[in-house]
């Protein structure tokens, strides 16, 4: 059998998670497996971590297991996409080139070197799995979106506390999470959650799409783009969210007035061409087998990128 991969360099998402979550699942089609997806996660979990969560769509819990040889290790659906599919996400890509520190090198120097690790492990993730399931459950996004931002935060002191300390963000993820939250403690209760994972982008999460179009505003302010940028390639995937947003093109992002947290409109708040580019969508479902050929991003005769 000869199988032809193409890899797309996306810059959030480790090219591992893409080949390992499409070999499993289009191999377990192509040899008609009874295997369901939980199960066949357990196989992509032997390549790469994320591509064990990446079977299902909608919101995913990995459980950690508790055979030595990992096979109970494996991926169980929380709810799907349509669960709470007024979320919407808005992916700050600061930067596509390739981390010094690898998640599977770092994660084992982190065992190693990290007196928070232990702690972490034992005393709050468990806690918080519970208190974000039952916030998925409830569609509670207060609940939701404090668990993901004080999460996400703890895993990078973890980082840090590693030796040599690892440093995944850099100075605009930092602006990045400066700026939501400014605007979460104006509010007095979070409107936009923010995770990083073992890199410097952000993924920010918003409760409803008019929230969206808020958040794109206060990013495109503080984050515009270049001036010589074009504004189709600095906001990719649902462009319908810049309408909302009442920005057409450049001359309605260089027009945006600061956000009403921002006390002193100072031109230095502002961090142009730091962002690479944003990407608009939301909760999605998992890979699926394409009916239509026009829909995939390879051409069926050559195997190639169109």
């Amino acid at each position: 059998m000869h199988i032809h991969d193409v890899l797309y360099c996306l810059g959030y998402v480790s090219p591992r998670l893409i080949f390992y979550t499409c070999a499993v699942f289009s191999l377990a089609k192509l040899m008609n497996l009874k295997e369901d997806n939980s199960q066949l996660s357990a196989i992509a979990r032997q390549g790469s971590g994320s591509a064990c969560r990446s079977l299902y769509g909608g919101f995913v819990k990995w459980v950690m297991g508790k055979e030595d040889n990992g096979s109970d290790s494996l991926a169980v659906q929380l709810a799907d996409e349509k669960h709470w599919d007024e979320l919407v996400i808005i992916i700050a890509v600061v930067s596509a080139r390739q981390k010094e520190t690898s998640s599977t090198s770092g994660m084992r120097d982190t065992v190693v070197t990290s007196a928070l690790i232990e702690h972490r492990a034992k005393e709050v993730v468990p806690k918080r799995i519970v208190q974000m399931e039952d916030a998925i459950q409830k569609r509670d996004f207060p609940s939701f979106a404090r668990l993901a931002c004080t999460d996400s935060n703890q895993f990078h002191a973890v980082c840090l506390d590693t030796y040599p300390p690892i440093f995944y963000m850099n100075d605009t993820s930092h602006r990045i999470i400066s700026c939501v939250e400014k605007w979460n403690r104006a509010e007095e209760t979070p409107q936009v959650a923010y995770t990083f994972d073992a890199g410097p982008n952000a993924v920010m999460i918003a409760r409803d799409r008019k929230t969206a179009a808020l958040l794109l505003q206060r990013l495109l302010y503080n984050f515009p783009p270049q001036s010589d940028t074009d504004l189709d390639s600095y906001i990719i995937g649902d462009k319908s969210i810049l309408q909302d947003a009442g920005i057409k093109d450049m001359k309605d992002v260089e027009a945006l007035a600061p956000p009403p947290e921002i006390k002193d409109n100072i031109s230095t708040q502002k961090s142009k061409g730091d962002v690479s580019y944003f990407i608009c969508t939301r909760p999605g479902g998992g890979p699926v087998v394409l009916s239509d050929e026009t829909l995939a991003l390879l051409d069926p005769l050559t195997g190639l990128p169109k």
